[in-house]
């Protein structure tokens, strides 16, 4: 069985008590606190910055911060956000005018790195990576926006990339965004996915826990 973890997006927690609701939310039982980062120019919506990170861990947060970097240009950040905490970064191939200079700012900053592709975006952005980096991240809706529908199509182009990461030999951990959440995480799973970002389908629950343990029971049901 994969190494499966839940990744809540903060993107819809409550961010007049985020340390609370982030707390909470792992001590349901997240594996990894997933932090969207827009800038009102790569996508159509701004959010948080570094400092917010910094505060998460200034707060008592010590589980995985997963950064998504949806912004243009992205090395500018980098730094800052490897300094305010984040264990991983992961840009979007397009938002950068050299991807493997981006790819070892992120490494030479002390965290992990890893590329995004949009629904519509070329899996030929990996041919040159797949040595480089320790994540992918498939969006399943276009960024900009919590709340969305999973697009269907992303299941057969989750599949393709396992197979690369498989055939290629590597740790690289394959992650999956956008519309995930108790019915659907199973097939996300078994296409080939092993972390799942659910934002909504969390944060938005009246049970944090029963509906992480939901997920949970859903992947471990897996054969």
């Amino acid at each position: 069985m994969r190494d499966y973890k839940i990744a809540p997006s903060i993107l819809s927690a409550d961010f007049s008590r985020l340390g609370e609701d982030v707390k909470a939310v792992i001590d349901a039982g997240a594996d990894i606190v997933h932090f969207d980062v827009m800038d009102n120019h790569y996508v159509p919506n701004l959010t948080i910055g570094p400092l917010v990170c910094s505060a998460l861990r200034s707060f008592g947060i010590k589980e995985i911060i997963d950064v998504h970097l949806m912004i243009k240009p992205v090395d500018r950040i980098i730094p800052d956000f490897a300094e305010a905490g984040a264990d991983y970064i992961t840009f979007h191939p397009e938002a950068s005018d050299h991807v493997d200079r981006t790819v070892n700012l992120i490494r030479e900053s002390g965290c992990k790195p890893g590329l995004v592709l949009n629904p519509a975006s070329s899996l030929t952005y990996l041919d040159n990576c797949l040595d480089s980096i320790d994540m992918i991240l498939l969006m399943s809706v276009n960024p900009g926006f919590g709340g969305q529908k999973f697009i269907d199509s992303t299941l057969n182009k989750i599949t393709k990339v396992r197979s690369l990461i498989d055939k290629a030999g590597k740790d690289i951990r394959l992650e999956v965004d956008g519309g995930i959440n108790i019915d659907n995480i199973a097939e996300v799973a078994k296409a080939g996915a092993d972390t799942f970002v659910a934002g909504s389908a969390i944060f938005n629950s009246n049970d944090y826990a029963k509906t992480i343990k939901s997920m949970k029971d859903k992947l471990q049901s897996i054969k």
